[in-house]
């Protein structure tokens, strides 16, 4: 986690949409959802010291 980088990635139907339901229900992002070129990402900690990132293809 130190480093920032994911530890593995998932690929969900809205970025957006996930990110809020997650959100909503007390999920702590450390990156909010963001364009990067084809897709969309968002990072979330596990609280096990991992980072979560989950994306969307455009």
């Amino acid at each position: 986690m130190e480093d920032g980088i994911p530890f593995t990635s998932f690929a969900v139907a809205d970025v957006r949409a996930e990110y809020e339901r997650l959100v909503s229900k007390g999920v702590r992002f450390t990156q909010p959802p963001t364009e990067m070129g084809p897709v969309t990402t968002a990072v979330l900690d596990d609280t096990c010291g991992n980072l979560i990132q989950i994306l969307t293809k455009k």
